[in-house]
């Protein structure tokens, strides 16, 4: 190669920015993890695990299963340094029809209803010191909810570096209203009010556990632990991504666990279970209970956490989108990127199109179970495409190569709780399944079928509207590592 004209050449790319450094890897992680679970998911945890004390162990072993499958995808994000996160290993390493399966259920469904539920917890927690006495009315919440999305989407398009800061800012914001309310919770201890907390009280079960109420009670947490995997969607952004992508994963989810740990904890130091499951707003109750006239600390630090969850999720998703055009498996149009400030535009569009279309259909309750039953069938795939990865590539040079061990338990972890999430909630989880299983018509007429009419004229146009253009890659950044035996 001409090292003067690559010189010349790579003035004039137009590529993503790698604008990521550790702290802000570390303030996407943190930032999609701590969005609205923590404020929704307590209750479902507690409903189903049964008493104080086996819901504490939920979340301590959800925050170490989150572990376990965090080391396996810090090797895959090194081996494939490729953004699009699940996707592009899948792609990879199963081929297109498992990847776009995975795709096309994360873009119609997950993330935007992720998105929904983060956005109308925001609205609702800013709405509600105004309707102190009922529920914020349904329009006003998707209104607001709405014009959050559209901002923070406006946002992003305009550039990479204003959509890292916020993440940074509000993930401290978030942080500090968890420090909050775990330190007001420790002072409540110190007290001696720890009555639902103490052994002989916290293992009295309020109903009769079974095997498949424990394995909801894991998903309504894996819910809350739900964006652990999201920096892999964005590896190209990153600084040095071979270095920082695992010393961020390293950092942020034992961090996590031990916030979402201690926040259960503190909410248990002046909420009885039965207080806990009738609140609508838990993070409110603890606040009216504790904080006196300072109460309105609390729904104004959730939806600063929202807020930035929204964020985050806007940021990764629209990667997602980006690395499936990119593949040949979403319109090209939404793998290019502006001209000038060289981002994602058009995949943009379409996440927060998605996310206010799933706003406009009402209830999104209903949806999280199957978004969490999706995400968790993903982590799985994903996991066993790492072990099917190192037999059918064995020479790979692989700069993390996590001890056989730590995928194999995760994968048996997995394969229990998906198996008895399906005993206990068949409707649920088939539903979950229908919607994955609708892509296979889908990638065979979008995907495979070559001699289609293509709509020259609408990339065309789109490409006019959003002044975009395909991206150059740099294809030392996104190719697997050389294998040994070539070196």
């Amino acid at each position: 190669q001409n090292s003067g004209g690559n010189q010349s050449g790579s003035k004039d790319r137009v590529t993503l920015k790698k604008e990521i450094g550790l702290l802000s890897a570390c303030a996407i992680i943190i930032g999609n993890i701590i969005g609205s679970g923590i404020f929704i998911s307590p209750k479902g945890v507690l409903d189903h695990a049964g008493s104080v004390g086996f819901s504490l162990i939920v979340w301590v072993l959800g925050g170490g299963i989150c572990a376990l499958g965090s080391l396996c995808y810090a090797e895959l994000g090194v081996t494939i340094p490729k953004s699009g996160g699940d996707y592009s290993y899948v792609t990879e390493i199963f081929g297109g029809l498992v990847g776009f399966l995975l795709l096309w259920s994360a873009v119609l469904i997950m993330y935007p209803t992720t998105l929904a539920v983060i956005a109308l917890t925001f609205s609702n927690y800013v709405l509600q010191p105004a309707f102190p006495d009922c529920l914020p009315p349904y329009i006003a919440t998707r209104l607001l909810s709405t014009t959050c999305v559209l901002f923070l989407t406006w946002v992003n398009c305009s550039s990479v570096r204003w959509g890292t800061r916020i993440q940074d800012i509000f993930t401290v914001g978030k942080l500090l209203a968890l420090v909050l309310i775990i330190i007001v919770g420790m002072i409540q201890i110190a007290k001696g009010h720890y009555d639902a907390l103490d052994p002989q009280t916290a293992f009295e079960f309020i109903k009769d556990p079974s095997v498949g109420q424990i394995a909801l009670a894991f998903l309504q947490a894996s819910f809350a632990y739900s964006g652990w995997n999201f920096l892999n969607y964005v590896t190209e952004e990153v600084v040095e991504p071979r270095k920082n992508l695992p010393r961020a994963i390293y950092i942020s989810i034992p961090l996590v666990t031990l916030v979402y740990t201690l926040t259960n904890i503190a909410y248990f130091s002046s909420m009885s279970p039965q207080e806990l499951l009738e609140s609508n707003a838990v993070a409110v109750t603890f606040g009216e209970k504790l904080l006196g006239v300072f109460s309105w600390v609390m729904p104004i630090s959730v939806a600063l956490s929202t807020f930035g969850g929204i964020n985050g999720y806007l940021f990764t998703s629209s990667r997602l989108c980006f690395s499936g055009a990119r593949e040949g498996h979403l319109p090209y149009l939404l793998a290019m990127i502006h001209l000038k400030s060289c981002t994602p535009i058009p995949a943009l569009l379409v996440c927060c199109t998605a996310t206010i279309l799933i706003l406009c259909i009402g209830d999104t309750h209903n949806l999280i179970n199957y978004v969490s039953f999706i995400n968790y069938l993903s982590y799985g795939v994903t996991i066993a495409g790492l072990l099917y990865y190192r037999w059918k590539k064995p020479k790979l040079v692989r700069p993390i190569k996590v001890n056989l061990l730590v995928p194999c338990s995760y994968l048996v972890f997995w394969a229990v709780l998906l198996g008895f999430s399906l005993y206990s909630e068949p409707v649920v989880c088939g539903m979950g399944l229908v919607i994955m299983l609708t892509g296979v018509p889908i990638y065979f007429i979008g995907v495979q079928w070559k001699n289609k009419p293509h709509c020259i004229s609408i990339t065309y146009l789109g490409q006019k509207l959003c002044y975009v253009v395909f991206p150059q890659d740099d294809p030392s950044e996104i190719q697997p590592l050389t294998e040994k035996s070539e070196l």
